[in-house]
């Protein structure tokens, strides 16, 4: 019999082994007919790569790329929610909220359940006024709200006003052109070229791509001479892929995640020897709507209303888990609630539609119906078919944990939830977790140096940042964490760069 653990070792073989050996392309350079040469080649045009665009910009670097396979600039970055979360800002101390780096640091900590980089998560934290400043430099207009996304000890998650990664991804590639950045579209990443000696030369990437057409275009080689950062993202939309290190990650499974995130740079780089770290940790967005496809409306409606609303189990009536505990915490919890046919039974986010109107989003999900509007906790009951005494009672002992400051039942931060209580109207959504975020992927130093799996060594010319990164989260990722990180590591990137 085929156990979970002889899958994984199997799947994961018949995923990689078949297509790794032609992704490396190893030469003299002199032995390369190159079409291009650039000073410093970035592949992705996410959040790593614009912020490595600008940071090499400002320190002086005079020919920069960015290839984006995609017919539009941002990859996944763009479907973010539009938030950062950092310590320590002008923002949080005019709120009157304490934080720091180091307790960011170890919020991070907890949440990896151990197995996070430490060094690598303070090395982001301490960058994080830097990247904060750097955004708005750019022309990013942060919202004079903070939210708190879970797992969190200090309320920190800045959020731009378009409320998307929009809001970060537009003004950062305007900037990146102001210094002269060259910005590519339908330029795919296929290989890294290397030198016998195993330093990265360059990349071959294919001209004129579009996706899904894997032929398309014309192969080109272009040479850098000063790095290559890889800045690819992850590959959630890369079915097959994750099914192999999660078998329960199948098509059935829905993810956020744009559709070019497929894994090119990982799979590259595995190639070329880099070492893989937390492959299978996949982080699945517990704020998810099942009633709309992708990130979807309903993701931000949640994430503003879980602090001060509640989230019920059909079948009992009753609240079922702390609504802003880690990630992780939550999606496992959700992905529980099922019928007694064991097929899913979503639960449902019921929040106070007096507080729920002042979110943005609350107007689309209404519209779209992702969530639904009710007069009364009977309406609710009938509709969703639970238990309504159940559910009545829940409310009331909800209302007087909002009135003591004290959730006796799951131990929720209550800060947030202060005069805030839950009573007709109300706002209803459905929960169901979606794939959203890869912890896994090829180590990297402080420096956004790939190392090795043969030697723990530096690969020379070779960096990467962002999500294709791995180690950085561990088992979860807290909200809002990515978008700095990605930021962080590709303005180190650039730096060690322009050292090289």
């Amino acid at each position: 019999m085929q156990t979970r653990r002889s899958f994984l070792k199997l799947g994961a073989s018949a995923a990689t082994v078949g297509a790794l050996a032609p992704l490396v392309v190893k030469a003299n350079s002199a032995d390369i007919n190159w079409d291009e040469e650039h000073e410093i080649i970035i592949i992705g045009s996410g959040f790593a790569g614009l912020a490595a665009a600008v940071e090499a910009g400002k320190l002086g670097a005079k020919d920069i790329v960015i290839f984006e396979k995609l017919g539009v600039y941002g990859g996944n970055s763009t479907l973010n929610a539009g938030q950062a979360c950092f310590a320590n800002t002008d923002l949080q101390k005019n709120l009157g909220i304490e934080d720091s780096a180091e307790l960011m640091v170890q919020d991070q900590l907890k949440s990896g359940r151990g197995y996070a980089s430490e060094e690598v998560l303070r090395h982001s934290a301490e960058l994080g006024p830097y990247i904060y400043q750097l955004t708005k430099d750019c022309g990013c207009v942060y919202r004079d709200h903070i939210i708190n996304t879970g797992g969190t000890s200090a309320t920190r998650s800045h959020q731009v006003v378009e409320r998307s990664g929009a809001g970060f991804i537009r003004p950062m590639l305007k900037t990146a052109r102001s210094y002269g950045v060259k910005t590519k579209i339908r330029h795919k990443f296929e290989h890294l070229i290397t030198a016998k000696n195993g330093k990265v030369l360059g990349v071959q990437i294919r001209r004129g791509y579009h996706f899904g057409h894997e032929d398309s275009g014309e192969l080109i080689n272009v040479r850098s001479e000063k790095g290559v950062l890889i800045a690819t993202g992850g590959f959630g939309a890369n079915v097959s892929f994750r099914q192999a290190l999660d078998p329960t990650l199948g098509s059935e499974v829905g993810c956020t995640n744009a559709r070019g995130a497929t894994g090119d740079g990982l799979i590259a780089m595995l190639a070329e020897g880099a070492m893989p770290v937390h492959l299978s940790f996949i982080q699945s967005g517990p704020w998810a709507s099942p009633d709309e496809g992708g990130f979807g409306y309903g993701a931000g409606f949640s994430l503003y209303n879980f602090p001060h609303s509640i989230a019920i189990d059909r079948n009992t009536g009753e609240r079922f888990m702390n609504e802003t505990a880690d990630r992780k915490t939550r999606a496992d919890l959700e992905v529980q609630r099922r019928d007694k046919d064991g097929k899913p039974n979503p639960a449902l986010l019921i929040a106070p539609k007096h507080e729920a109107q002042k979110d943005p989003s609350m107007a689309n999900v209404l519209k779209y119906n992702v969530a639904w509007e009710f007069s009364s906790v009977d309406a609710i009951a009938k509709h969703f078919e639970l238990p309504a005494k159940q559910l009545k009672k829940q409310i009331d002992d909800w209302n007087k944990y909002v009135k003591a400051g004290k959730d006796p039942q799951f131990d929720k931060r209550m800060d947030m939830s202060t005069g805030i209580y839950l009573t007709a109207p109300f706002i209803v959504q459905r929960l169901w977790p979606k794939v959203h975020y890869c912890q896994g992927g090829i180590q990297i130093n402080v420096h956004a140096e790939v190392i090795a799996a043969k030697n723990g060594e530096k690969i020379p010319g070779l960096y990467a940042a962002g999500e294709v990164s791995g180690g950085v989260h561990g088992v979860s990722r807290l909200g809002g964490c990515s978008t700095p990180e990605c930021m962080a590591f590709g303005v180190t990137a650039a730096r060690s760069m322009m050292k090289a």
